[in-house]
């Protein structure tokens, strides 16, 4: 009976010292070294159960938007299964896992917030670990820069990821076995390489894309002229107006895609235009601000046509932009076609077509 209980006692002071042991594991996962305004990542690696802290295990922490993020960071947990880090200033996420011999933990991402303390738990998984893990790195070979958004991929499986920034990349959970690694980015030869996937085990990999001009498919857009504008010769205006910098030009496109509340706004945003309003919000007229020798406002009014009609300066109460489907913008005499020039466009004229 004495050798029993003698037993019994043993085995209860041993149950203690783990228990101390994994208090104090857990105090000092409450701590982190002083790290300013920067978040402290505390993480402590522990046993399936979650009740037995595990020393030594290898931690491999990768920083993600950083540039540190080339390489993982594996550092060794200490006594107390705990590991402290400061994360790097411009640090938005980290990933990190526990490896001992054969088995591992799952992985743990935690979203980065500067100043404050995150505390992460791995459970080392005991039972059979049938899977391993690719992590790596896409470069250019010929600057090696670093290629981001490039497609990460196992030949015949659904694993598959896309560099970050850094041109970093991470699979896991593949199973065991031999596979084809795919590389595939615009503008670079695809790569395709052999790897092996151990148990329990992260294989790194650097890649070097080879830069590989891409033929492209010819890029055709095609767009209806409008039969109208055709026909009172606003496209050959354009045309030419454009190619010598004699006037500015929209079409109804153009107008579509800005969706202005009156078509003098967009009127307005050409060089040396503006517009003088009255007390009524369509009540403005379009000025050349260039031209103001000779006017007491201090700017000299532009002519407005509206179908070839003379209307004055206002256009927005004639008509609005949904019914618009060319304007032609002249800021001087010089430059106004003639079958629109006169003596009120010394000014500058300003067409619009209606649809």
């Amino acid at each position: 009976m004495s050798l029993l209980n003698h037993g019994i006692q043993s085995l209860t002071g041993m149950i203690l010292v783990v228990l101390a042991f994994a208090g104090s594991a857990a105090g000092l996962a409450g701590q982190g070294p002083d790290c300013g305004e920067r978040a402290v990542m505390t993480v402590v690696v522990v046993d399936e159960s979650g009740a037995v802290p595990v020393p030594g295990a290898t931690l491999v922490l990768r920083w993600t938007d950083t540039d540190r993020g080339r390489r993982p960071v594996r550092e060794e947990a200490g006594l107390d299964g705990s590991l402290s880090l400061c994360a790097p200033p411009d640090a938005r996420q980290a990933t990190v896992w526990a490896e001992l011999g054969d088995v591992s933990s799952e992985e743990a991402v935690v979203a980065i917030v500067a100043g404050t303390l995150h505390e992460v738990e791995l459970r080392l998984r005991s039972g059979p670990v049938s899977t391993g893990r690719l992590i790596g790195q896409v470069r250019d070979a010929r600057t090696n820069r670093p290629v981001n958004t490039a497609t990460v991929s196992l030949v015949d499986r659904t694993e598959m990821g896309v560099t970050n920034r850094q041109g970093g990349f991470v699979l896991s959970g593949v199973p065991v076995g031999v596979y084809e690694l795919s590389v595939r980015h615009l503008g670079y030869a695809p790569l395709i390489h052999p790897v092996w996937v151990s148990r329990g085990v992260t294989t790194e990999i650097e890649v070097g894309l080879v830069p590989d001009p891409v033929e492209m498919e010819p890029l055709v857009a095609t767009t209806t002229r409008s039969r109208r504008l055709e026909v009172k010769g606003f496209y050959e205006r354009k045309y030419w107006g454009e190619l010598v910098g004699t006037g500015l030009f929209y079409t109804a496109d153009d107008i579509d895609r800005r969706r202005p509340a009156l078509i003098s706004h967009m009127i307005a945003d050409g060089p040396g235009i503006r517009l003088e309003c009255g007390l009524r919000a369509r009540s403005c007229d379009i000025v050349n601000t260039r031209l103001s020798a000779g006017f007491t406002s201090g700017a000299c009014p532009m002519s407005v046509y509206v179908d070839g009609m003379g209307v004055g300066s206002n256009v927005d109460e004639i008509v609005g932009p949904a019914d618009i489907a060319g304007v032609e913008i002249y800021r001087g005499a010089a430059s106004v076609p003639g079958e629109f020039a006169g003596s009120d466009s010394r000014c500058g004229v300003v067409v619009v077509w209606t649809k």
